[in-house]
């Protein structure tokens, strides 16, 4: 697949500047011209954040009545409940509310909807047992923005609702006694990218003011706030950068037994935004995907090492089981569109009996990314098909669903990713529909970007220079890890690896020698040969193999110099 190299215009002597003023070598100087950190405030937040770069969180809509009706609730000892959502996001705000309420002597209880029979958000059944139960209060985290109708019924039950959500409002808001939501269109709260779990940290940071408790009262919670706000890959910038980057030096040394023991179980040796993103967060997730979000809730609220043990054990379990749906799924999918030669499409459209609704939206990603095309994958149920969409940059996959509404039974969600329902009996029809969307948009002329900080001689480079780049740390969305390109560079030796999946070569620019990994470009063996020219554009890093440090190249992309 050919993609785009798109190489930053440096400015030479702003970098010269940065890398006098702050005493930082020429590459991180480089990285934060190129991400237009430059004045004296930004940089020093950027690399080294503290307590007090956190912004006020009275500057959040309706944080005022919020905290004044939960102190109510504090002082009155009511009977309150929190309903969350499914996810990483979801279990950590719960967590975070819960244990800070409790240690201000309120036992609050929790509501977490199943994903495969309730589905994301309130319904009405799950409101009507609240109600039921005689609860005063309940509070939303990660979810509620949405449910204009669930707070009306709510309403008219008795209960009284309290918002607090990260995801986009509608032009109305639901009638709560107050909506905590920095994406109002009323806000003037710094951060609009908060994760959930970033929101009830601003809320429980509002009730420590209120309340005159110290800082650590709230602040000891960030290890648990760091993992919600990676896993939910918010961009990880701004007041996001600061939960991250201090959470996870929580994290290295943390007091909660369910999160210590599923690092260890995550066999991950270093705790940074990788292990949260591929080790942590995924067996999280997987209890919300297989049906057992409670269960994650529970090992993150246990003081009992037996009892984590054996969620650990079993959040283990349940992660192993959505790994073999979703490679079987895969699997599927890709027989349907080497059979159908939906590859030659500019959409994937695949559906199939008894896929897994938990999981089938991580397929859909892998397809995206292996085609580089919008897919999206459904799940036959009796007359329906239901499932997920992903899509890529330049193409605006719920504008585009919004074009074939005829044959669609519903749907939601955002450019990048949806979720759908059709009549089965639709199923051809739509996907005719949305492929003629596709090339009427001339999906065809997106071509992938590597967005590269520069061009770099591999002469000039040496192990501590490398080594600084961990200070732009947490990597994610927002801040990418960087990539530089090496430019007329020779193949010294290149051989594939893991059964012809990933590459392995060393590179030369005149007495200098680099090693490199191209992880899944195995095929790229048979195209390069031992003395080619070649530029590379790929990620500098060290390599530990062996017990001795070397720089390595991890490839993202070759080209033969021109």
């Amino acid at each position: 697949m050919v993609k785009k190299w798109q190489i930053c215009n440096t400015d030479e002597e702003k970098i010269d500047e940065i890398s006098k003023k702050y005493q930082i070598n020429k590459l991180l100087a480089t990285i934060l011209v190129n991400r237009n950190i430059t004045e004296e405030k930004q940089v020093l937040k950027f690399l080294k954040p503290t307590r007090q770069d956190f912004y006020n969180p009275f500057l959040m809509p309706d944080m005022e009545i919020a905290t004044d009706r939960i102190i109510e609730a504090i002082n009155k000892k009511q009977k309150i409940i929190i309903y969350g959502d499914y996810d990483a996001d979801g279990i950590t705000s719960i967590t975070v509310l819960k244990s800070f309420l409790k240690n201000q002597k309120l036992d609050v209880h929790t509501y977490i909807p199943n994903r495969l029979k309730e589905g994301y958000g309130l319904n009405k059944p799950a409101i009507k047992k609240i109600a039921d139960e005689k609860y005063d209060l309940m509070i939303t985290v990660d979810c509620g923005i949405s449910g204009i109708e669930e707070v009306e019924y709510a309403n008219s039950l008795g209960l009284e609702t309290l918002i607090t959500d990260h995801h986009e409002v509608g032009d109305i808001l639901p009638n709560a006694i107050a909506v905590v939501d920095a994406k109002r269109k009323d806000n003037k709260y710094p951060c609009r990218d908060l994760a959930g779990v970033g929101v009830v940290f601003k809320l429980i940071q509002g009730l420590s003011i209120k309340l005159g408790l110290k800082e650590e009262e709230y602040l000891k919670y960030l290890d648990i706030v760091s993992v919600g706000t990676i896993s939910d890959i918010v961009p990880l910038v701004d007041e996001n950068r600061v939960i991250a980057k201090l959470g996870l030096m929580l994290v290295n040394q943390t007091k909660n037994l369910g999160l210590k023991s599923l690092l260890i179980s995550s066999g991950y040796k270093k705790v940074d935004s990788t292990t949260i993103s591929f080790g942590v967060a995924p067996r999280i997730n997987a209890c919300g995907r297989m049906g057992h979000a409670e269960e994650a809730l529970k090992l993150f609220l246990s003081n009992n090492i037996n009892e984590v043990t054996e969620l650990t054990k079993r959040l283990n379990e349940y992660n192993l089981k959505r790994q073999e749906i979703e490679k079987n799924i895969y699997e599927e999918a890709l027989w349907q569109i080497n059979q159908k030669h939906l590859d030659k499409n500019d959409t994937i459209v695949v559906a199939g009996e008894n896929w897994h609704h938990g999981v089938i939206g991580i397929v859909a990603s892998k397809i995206t990314e292996l085609y580089f095309k919008p897919s999206i994958l459904l799940c036959y149920e009796e007359d329906l098909a239901k499932g997920s969409g992903r899509s890529i940059p330049g193409f605006d996959l719920y504008d585009a669903l919004t074009k074939c509404a005829g044959s669609i039974y519903k749907f939601g969600g955002h450019s990048m990713a949806i979720g759908i329902t059709i009549k089965r009996d639709n199923f051809e029809e739509f996907s005719k529909k949305i492929e003629k969307v596709a090339q009427d948009e001339h999906i065809q002329d997106i071509v992938p970007i590597i967005n590269i900080e520069g061009k770099i001689n591999l002469n000039e480079i040496n192990k501590e220079m490398v080594k600084t780049i961990k200070e732009l740390e947490p990597f994610g969305e927002g801040n990418k890890t960087p990539i530089f390109v090496f430019k007329n560079l020779k193949v010294d030796s290149i051989r594939a690896l893991s059964e012809g999946k990933h590459l392995k070569l060393t590179l030369k620019d005149g007495n200098t020698i680099v090693s490199a990994i191209g992880f899944n470009l195995g095929n790229l063996a048979e195209e390069y040969k031992i003395g080619d020219k070649i530029d590379v554009a790929g990620v500098l890093e060290i390599n530990t193999f062996g017990g001795e440090d070397s720089i390595q190249i991890n490839i993202k992309d070759i080209m033969k110099t021109i």
